[in-house]
């Protein structure tokens, strides 16, 4: 009975990683997508061909996911399992709705949740949730939007002068880099996060991790789980990322995505779970931003806010509610 249901719990974080990049995923395309530099399925393609190749950037995410969140001995697979079906239920409705929430976010405050419902506040490590993953995750889209204000200004500098047909096919040359660096380091970000979850379980069962925090086979059907739900699309969330929120030119594209991509990556290495949604939103509103005001979708900025203010509070009674569900359907 319990290798069911621990083989159960790893199919539905399998799922929920295939969830992530059907709908969050999408976020690494958006700006590709924006400029008209790729056609959607184009840019879906790079993006889970880079999505794949993150599996190589290490393991730093998978240490704060599987030990930074819950106590030792917390992370059962009862728990798991109430944690993504909790949080699966406020993905679906900001999914219908359109609005591009951070999957992190929602992960986290289910996993949270259940584990009050299971063991009490005390099986919460608060004071690690807040140094490695909220605080980091809050301050990732202001040093974006900070980044790209700044990189636009070196760019705008560096081009003056050249004629705008030839800048034009530069950068649309150099987008496509961009936009596969970017999708790169989400997928390093992103897939970890996964990982570390099914690290938590194997440490709550006794099973070897390795220096990896799971077995590699393991690790790459998380990346396969992420690549195809890239494949699949999320298109509701890239038309409001991409043409709804704000209208981009190929050099735009360029400087919002190499500067996101720069604050995942170093995320990543240094073992910090970010909200790769909300780090690119900064990026395209930072490079807006600098077109001024007007250039936004004001409307739409301020539903997505909304659903970033939303998210950790839902997503904890969500993850609370399921695990007493869960918990007392398995007895």
């Amino acid at each position: 009975m319990i290798e069911l249901v621990l083989a159960f719990a790893i199919l539905l974080v399998l799922w929920w990683t295939f969830w992530s990049g059907f709908s969050d995923a999408s976020n690494a395309i958006t700006t590709v997508i924006a400029t008209r530099v790729l056609q959607p399925w184009q840019a879906v393609l790079l993006a889970a061909g880079g999505n794949l190749l993150g599996v190589f950037l290490g393991s730093a995410v998978v240490e704060t996911m599987g030990k930074g969140i819950l106590a030792p001995g917390v992370a059962s697979a009862e728990l798991v399992i109430a944690a993504i079906l909790g949080g699966m239920v406020w993905e679906y409705v900001t999914y219908r709705r359109g609005i591009p929430i951070s999957e992190t976010q929602v992960l986290v405050g289910a996993l949270v949740g259940a584990a009050i419902a299971a063991r009490g506040v005390d099986a919460v490590l608060l004071d690690s949730i807040f140094m490695r993953i909220l605080l980091p995750m809050a301050v990732a889209p202001l040093i974006a939007f900070l980044a790209v204000l700044a990189f636009v200004a070196l760019l705008l500098r560096a081009v003056n002068g050249f004629p705008v047909p030839l800048l034009n096919g530069l950068f649309r040359r150099l987008q496509l880099l961009s936009s596969a660096f970017f999708s790169i380091t989400h997928g390093a970000n992103d897939g970890q996060k996964s990982a570390g979850v099914i690290a938590a379980l194997f440490i709550f069962y006794g099973m070897e991790v390795g220096a990896e925090g799971i077995p590699l086979w393991l690790k790459a059907a998380v990346f396969l789980a992420l690549s195809f739900g890239t494949l699949f699309g999320g298109w509701r969330i890239v038309r409001t990322m991409g043409f709804r929120l704000a209208r981009l030119r190929p050099w735009q594209g360029f400087a919002a995505e190499t500067s996101a991509a720069l604050v995942v990556g170093g995320a990543s290495v240094m073992g910090y779970p970010l909200s790769t949604s909300q780090t690119v939103s900064g990026s395209i509103m930072g490079v807006s931003a600098a077109k001024g005001k007007h250039a936004m979708n004001m409307s739409i900025v301020r539903e997505i806010l909304v659903g970033w203010v939303l998210t950790i509070p839902v997503s904890i009674v969500l993850g609370f509610a399921s695990y007493l569900a869960v918990a007392a359907l398995l007895g």
